[in-house]
Order: C-alpha cells, then sequence, then structure tokens
C-alpha cells in the first residue's frame, strides 16, 4: 500500500464526491515536499475544504504550509474571482459607455454562469501560463466532485469552439473583439492537459462498485477530452482482522467483491491503495498516516456514553410525511449519502401509498441505481444537461427567433452555443421539478454543496437572463423563490457524516442557505460505526471520533436530528433502502 508515485509536474485528483481526493493530493504534496520538490496544490472545488484539511488560512495566492517546507497552497474563491473577473471585462468601459451601458454590463456578468466562468479562467491561467506557476515543480489541482471537474475540463476546447466559430456581439467571457489573450491562454491548456509528459490525472475511489463505476465512467470522459495519462488510487482498504465481528466482515466482503468485480477500463490502469484509518484526515500529522501507514497515531480519547441520543431514520420520515406534499431537498457535502438518503426518503413514502417524484441536479447522478427497480407510486427522473439545453434553445428559437431578421436570428443562435447556456437551462427545469411539489412529494437529490448554493444563487441572473432573450417568464420560476423559502413546500435535508470536514461544511451550508431565506428542516448524520454495532478494533475507535460531531449537529446545528447506522447490508434497491427506515425489513 501506498501514495500514487508520479513523475509529471501536473497531477489532477478526482472522483466522486467523499472518495478522499482532498486527503490524498495535499498526503502526495506532502510527500513530494519532503522529498525535496517545491509544490502547489490548488483547490477547484466551490466548496473547498483544502484550508481545514491543512490546518492553514488560505487565499487565493500562495500560501506555504509552516509545517512543510516547500509546500504551498491555494483557493480559488469563486466569487472573489468573479469580481475580478467582472471588473476586468467591465472597467475599460467605464467612462466611455453612458451609465445605462455599464449597469447592463454588470448585470450580464452578475450570475452564477460568470463564477462558473471566472474560477475556470482562473484555473486555465495557473495551468496554460508557465510563468504564473514558474516556481514549482509540481501542480496538484485538488478538483471538485467527477462532474464538475469533467466540466471544467471540457472548458477550455468549448471556449476554444465557441471563440473560433463566433463572429460578432458579446459572450460571458466579454466582447469578442477581445479575445485573443484567452483564446491562446485556452490552446495552451489544452495542449498541457492532453500531454503525457506533463500531466497526470489521479482517479481516486473507495472499494465500493458506485465509486468505481464512477471512476471507469470519468476515464472513459477524459480519454476522449485526449487526457490519458491516468492511475487509480483505491482510498480507504479495510480488511478485517480474525474474529466474529459483522460489521468489520462485511465492510472486508464489499470492498473485495467491488474491486474483483472492477470495470475492465480500470484494471489496465497503474493502481496504488492507500489503508483505512481510525482519524479523520485533517492537520499534517494525521495526512502523515497516509505517508507512513505504520506509524502510530494517538487513540481517540471518547466514551461512548457521552454520545448523545438521537431519533431513527423513521421518525423523520414520519414527520416528512405528516406535512404533506412538497419538496425535501438533501443537500450537504459530495460522498455523504446524500443520494442514498433521499432515495430511502422516497421509497418510504411511495410505499406508504403516495405519489412521488425523485429526481436529481447532481451531474453525476446515482439515483436510478439506487432504486434498481420500479416501485409503484415511485416516478424517478434526472435533469439531463444535454436534454434540458437542446429543449431550452428550441423553447427560445421558436418564442423569438421567428421574429427576428437573419443578422438577429444569427447573433442569438452564436449566444444559445455559448456554454453558459447549460446554467440557464438547467435552472429553468430545476424550477420546473419543484412546481410538481404542489401535488406530489417531490424528493430533490441535488448536487455537491458549492454547486447547490450556486444553482440557488442563479434565481434572480435567470430571471434577467430570461427577460433579455425570451421576453416573458414561466410561472414555475416566477414561484420558486417563494416556494424554496417557504418552510411549508420545502423541506431541506442537510446530510452529513459524522466528521470533521462533512459537519464544518454542512454548516457553512447552513449559514448560506440562512443567507438566501431557508431554514433546513432537519439534519441526517449518515453511515454511522458508533452506531454500527462494530466490535472490531479498528472500527469501535473509529467510531468513537464520531462522538464529538454528533454532539455539535444534536446541541448546537439543528432540533430535529435522525441517525443512520453503518449497514452490513448495501443501501440498494427497495429492500436495502427500506433497512434504513427499518432495519428489520
Amino acid at each position: 500500500m501506498g501514495l500514487p508515485k508520479v513523475d509529471t509536474r501536473y497531477l489532477f485528483f478526482t472522483g466522486k464526491g467523499g472518495v478522499g481526493k482532498t486527503s490524498l493530493s495535499c498526503a502526495t504534496g506532502i510527500a513530494l515536499a519532503e522529498s525535496g520538490k517545491r509544490v502547489l496544490i490548488v483547490s477547484t472545488d466551490p466548496a473547498s475544504n483544502l484550508d481545514e484539511v491543512l490546518g492553514s488560512t488560505l487565499s487565493a495566492i500562495p500560501s506555504p504550509i509552516p509545517e512543510v517546507p516547500g509546500l504551498y497552497a491555494l483557493n480559488i474563491d469563486p466569487e472573489a474571482s468573479a469580481h475580478a473577473y467582472r471588473e476586468r471585462m467591465v472597467s475599460p468601459y467605464r467612462g466611455i459607455l453612458p451609465p445605462a451601458a455599464i449597469a447592463s454590463m454588470e448585470e450580464q456578468f452578475s450570475g452564477a454562469c460568470t463564477v462558473e466562468i471566472a474560477a475556470f479562467d482562473e484555473f486555465s491561467a495557473l495551468l496554460g501560463d508557465p510563468d504564473k506557476t514558474q516556481d514549482f515543480d509540481h501542480v496538484i489541482f485538488d478538483t471538485a466532485p467527477t462532474g464538475h471537474t469533467l466540466r471544467l475540463l471540457s472548458l477550455p476546447s468549448a471556449w476554444n469552439g465557441f471563440i473560433e466559430s463566433s463572429t460578432g456581439g458579446a459572450s460571458c467571457l466579454g466582447p469578442l473583439a477581445g479575445l485573443e489573450k484567452q483564446r491562446s491562454l485556452y490552446a495552451a491548456t489544452v495542449a498541457q492537459l492532453a500531454d503525457a509528459q506533463k500531466t497526470t490525472v489521479v482517479l481516486v475511489s473507495r472499494p465500493e462498485t458506485s465509486a468505481l463505476r464512477e471512476a471507469e465512467r470519468t476515464s472513459g470522459e477524459l480519454a476522449e477530452l485526449g487526457i490519458a495519462n491516468q492511475i487509480l488510487a483505491i482510498n480507504g482498504l479495510f480488511q478485517a482482522k480474525p474474529g466474529n465481528d459483522a460489521i468489520a466482515d462485511a465492510m472486508t466482503r464489499r470492498a473485495k467483491e467491488a474491486l474483483e468485480s472492477m470495470p475492465e477500463k480500470l484494471t489496465s490502469l497503474p493502481r496504488y491503495d492507500t489503508p483505512f484509518v481510525a482519524l479523520g484526515m485533517v492537520g499534517i500529522a494525521a495526512l502523515r498516516s497516509l505517508i507512513e501507514p505504520n506509524v502510530h497515531t494517538t487513540p481517540v480519547s471518547q466514551s461512548v456514553a457521552n454520545s448523545p441520543k438521537l431519533p431513527t431514520f423513521n421518525s423523520l420520515v414520519n414527520d416528512l410525511e405528516k406535512g404533506g406534499y412538497g419538496v425535501i431537498m438533501t443537500m450537504g457535502k459530495g460522498g455523504v449519502g446524500k443520494t442514498t438518503v433521499a432515495a430511502a426518503i422516497a421509497v418510504a413514502l411511495a410505499q406508504r401509498g403516495h405519489p412521488v417524484l425523485l429526481s436529481t441536479t447532481d451531474p453525476a447522478a446515482h439515483v436510478a441505481v439506487t432504486i434498481e427497480s420500479p416501485i409503484h407510486g415511485l416516478t424517478v427522473s434526472r435533469i439531463d444537461p444535454a436534454v434540458e439545453v437542446e429543449r431550452y434553445r428550441q423553447d427560445i428559437l421558436e418564442k423569438t427567433g421567428k421574429n427576428l431578421d437573419a443578422n438577429a436570428l444569427a447573433m442569438l443562435e452564436e449566444d444559445l452555443r455559448s456554454p453558459c447556456t447549460e446554467e440557464i437551462a438547467v435552472f429553468r427545469a430545476f424550477a420546473k421539478t419543484v412546481d410538481e411539489g404542489k401535488a406530489a412529494f417531490v424528493v430533490l437529490d441535488t448536487a455537491p454543496t458549492g454547486h447547490t448554493i450556486l444553482l440557488l444563487d442563479a434565481a434572480e441572473a435567470y430571471h434577467r437572463e430570461v427577460m433579455r432573450v425570451q421576453g416573458d417568464m414561466p410561472e414555475s420560476v416566477r414561484q420558486l423563490l417563494p416556494r424554496l423559502r417557504d418552510p411549508a413546500y420545502t423541506r431541506v435535508i442537510i446530510t452529513t457524516l459524522a466528521e470533521a470536514t462533512p459537519v464544518h461544511e454542512a454548516e457553512r451550508l447552513q449559514q448560506d442557505l440562512a443567507r438566501a431565506g431557508i431554514k433546513p428542516y432537519a439534519w441526517v448524520i449518515n453511515q454511522s460505526l458508533l452506531a454500527s454495532g462494530t466490535r472490531d478494533p479498528l472500527l469501535s475507535e473509529r467510531g468513537r471520533y464520531e462522538i464529538p460531531f454528533i454532539r455539535k449537529v444534536a446541541e448546537e446545528l439543528s432540533a430535529r436530528c435522525a441517525l443512520i447506522p453503518w449497514l452490513a447490508e448495501p443501501p440498494i434497491g427497495a429492500r436495502g433502502l427500506a433497512r434504513i427506515t427499518d432495519p428489520a425489513a
């Protein structure tokens, strides 16, 4: 077992949410720095926890990590990047154009789309401009969960194509006349990504079927983008010691079965395994346990008697049922089990005779896989970006294009080919799905935290965009924000694990929601080893590690909580999901 061995200058750690990308990228950075290299770790995740893992305050410029000479890190702050990007695009025209024109430009640069593009612009500068990182031997990118990472990595090609084929007007990147610098930067970024001598992608996975399936899909999509230099890192591999512990045996068996049935595309990749550890991966000392697994760490000093007793998941479902139809949204950090919690709620309500729509806004959706087979009363759907973009494009052309002359129609079609159109199309579909809550339970498995907030924040910008290109607004969009803020219509379930980073990130999510006028309905602590009944020494130690985080949730963060134990049988299919609500099922 050991960390990935790499010698290229650029490293990308990517994978399904919660597989340990940040832990492995930081541990790899520490190992390289301690071998005498100068290393920069960059987070491209809107919900980054890089500063917490490294135990250092970070900013948008490289900051040294005091405990590790030669190691530096920075966070690409999407909001700060968007502000700087907006000023860079608008400021040359201040004092030249009239105030109304400046206000119009600022409005066009105020949406969630601009936030994504601005962060992408920062990313491209780090990868495509050698001068930006010339002081470092290695640059490690700790990326967002898979779906958004793929979008980030495909954007250079997408914008290159858009710029090449555009003939006039403006885009989300600014006036096309000023895009020559970006054109060369994006071309250099594409070249760096595809150069196997310079770039390695580390596909991080847990020894779990769903995570490995995601890694396989990512591998194929990266190959289509010309990024072929890939290696596989299996994180958190557990091996039960001889004994009679059902949880330990189940964890070992599930890992073994998942690895033995690993997709063929992954078996040909170089592979590295890192072990399951009892401590959370926060701080340099904990990260070093991944570099030297046999180094002794201080045992967790928590008494099981100190853990608060939380209600069961079944009691939460009972409360949701009593509340009647509306929207139930699961939110949280990637990898905490939002999909499983959403599916369990949907299945339980459908089995009680209610009409239920289970849908997702997550680009790396696994809802259908979790449900497995049809269930009476339950409809499963997915907001597919490609489908929604084409539907939106046809709708706009039908309503607006028929009244335009040839030049105006060409400009409209060019605008609709912008990669930013996806943001608008997905948002409209999201609003339509929320509208279904008038006559059914709508359970939404949302995207990982940072992008969920961007989706919610996009409302006002979307309204303006609709008025700009369409001239009217669907009623579902008009009602969206009031419905999301109405606790009788929308109930937000924050899902977390009893670990430092997921709880702290969920706490920040709750604060963001409060600023948007949305109060969470309940918190769910998922996959608790403390509640599993395990007697395995390593797993029991990990269970004791959970206690202060369970207490924080129950005593400080939410008046309504539920605890789901780590289950010996995977919660997949109607029967497996029913065990979450009723362990005896």
